[in-house]
């Protein structure tokens, strides 16, 4: 039930639209005039404020000021577009002209009321977040996480070039997002790059841009995605899939601050911050000849390592009941809690897809849930490693994710199409064609 203000000095009006509200179980005050309501009430407790344009002393506009807050609609019998601009303009939500329909009247006022509901709940959820996780959508009280929570906090605002390192589904895209909301650079664009989703004949012209004709299919000159990031964040993904050649021209932007395209013999200066991130060993990398030695001390001017979920302890739970909850309010469902058995069958998985596949199983859940409770078939998730994956060792806890894909993958390719290949591994079926690439595994026919 809402309550509304209604400020018209007309007393038939006042009453008929009074009655129109009370039949939709709308409280209503009323008042003749801007002081009056003024003196009268305390604004702030209602819901909505209906007032006429041309009241005697104030007119209905200056209600606004006043309301801190509050959504005005605006009522005027002198409807004309001069006067519905300066209404919107002095902050009023909407305007309807009299004589109005009953009917329009209602709609206008239930659409206003649910998008007031809607930003108050947006503003306490943010509050709740902010207090709760200071840094964008980043969820977890263990040492890792807060250590990276005060360290994204500490070099969010400068502009030092950041390298963020954790295996797939950890969250590096949010946590490069949330270093560029909180700079200097939040106004302007962030630019994200998959280096592992273009392929390498590509790249430099993806990234640098090209001038017509500096091959055979450059029909026009073309902008890359470091100078579309002018101003602005560089986020390159995967970066230890970048080949040797790019590397070059990354590390030229990085030292000097110019890039060349494709075809140009002219350098152009650019202004951007680069974050990157790689789930590769760089290091190792850099001893097989695969990647810059100078290019990788230029990224890691400060090191953010993201712990795998299943070395978060006590967040998986907390990170779930965060993800469930999510997922149930996208897809407007009423509350749903984890069940005990749920909840022991996510703490014993292993989660080799990280939070992504965490995620992608919480919005599974809600959608085949048909009562209020999460169980454990809803998850669709398997915790015995032995009978899933019969030539891996139960108790062998150190293998690397290449070691696990490439386990699964061969064990499992000949049985499995590629979409349930994704969905055991909990990961798109992009994300493993991207690693079957990466990791030289040929894609095979399922036996019939």
């Amino acid at each position: 039930m809402s309550q509304i203000l209604i400020i018209e000095d007309e007393p038939i009006i006042r009453s008929a639209v009074r009655r129109l509200l009370e039949r939709k179980n709308h409280q209503v005050k009323e008042a003749e005039s801007v002081e009056e309501a003024v003196d009268r009430f305390n604004l702030k407790n209602f819901s909505l404020i209906l007032a006429d344009m041309r009241l005697p002393g104030a007119p209905g506009t200056a209600i606004i000021a006043k309301a801190e807050g509050v959504p005005v609609l605006i009522m005027t019998s002198y409807a004309s577009v001069r006067s519905a601009v300066d209404s919107m303009k002095q902050g009023a939500v909407d305007y309807i002209a009299k004589p109005f329909d009953h009917d329009e009247l209602l709609i206008l006022i239930d659409r206003t009321l649910k998008q007031g509901n809607m930003e108050r709940q947006n503003e306490i959820l943010k509050a709740d977040l902010d207090r709760v996780y200071p840094v964008d959508g980043m969820v977890g009280s263990c040492p890792a996480m807060q250590e990276a929570c005060r360290r994204i906090t500490k070099v969010a605002p400068t502009d030092a070039t950041v390298l963020i390192l954790g295996e797939s589904g950890t969250g590096k895209e949010l946590v490069a997002r949330a270093l560029h909301n909180q700079s200097l650079r939040k106004d302007a664009p962030i630019v994200t790059v998959n280096c592992a989703a273009i392929p390498e004949a590509l790249i430099e012209s993806e990234l640098f841009g090209h001038e017509k004709g500096a091959f055979t299919s450059a029909d026009s000159t073309r902008i890359g995605l470091v100078e579309s990031a002018e101003g602005g964040t560089l986020f390159l993904d995967e970066i230890g899939e970048l080949p040797l050649a790019a590397q070059a021209r990354l590390l030229r932007v990085l030292q000097n601050g110019e890039i060349r395209r494709v075809g140009s013999e002219q350098s152009r200066l650019v202004d951007i911050r680069l974050i990157a991130a790689t789930h590769r060993d760089l290091k190792q990398l850099i001893q097989n000849s695969k990647f810059r030695s100078d290019l990788y001390f230029r990224l890691r001017v400060v090191e953010l390592p993201l712990p795998p979920l299943r070395e978060r302890g006590s967040d998986l739970v907390e990170l779930a009941e965060f993800l469930l909850d999510k997922a149930r309010k996208q897809l407007n469902r009423s509350p749903l809690t984890l069940n005990q058995a749920a909840i022991e069958t996510i703490v014993s998985h292993n989660w080799p897809g990280n939070v992504r596949e965490l995620e992608n199983a919480m919005e599974r859940a809600v959608i085949l849930c048909e009562s209020n409770e999460i169980t454990p078939d809803l998850l669709a998730i398997d915790t015995n490693l032995k009978q899933l994956h019969p030539k891996i060792p139960a108790d062998n806890t150190n293998l690397s994710l290449e070691e696990y894909f490439r386990h699964f993958v061969l064990e499992h390719q000949e049985k499995m199409t590629e979409t349930e290949l994704a969905k055991q591994l909990g990961i798109s079926r992009k994300a493993l064609w991207e690693r079957r690439q990466r990791f030289g595994i040929p894609r095979m026919k399922v036996k019939n």
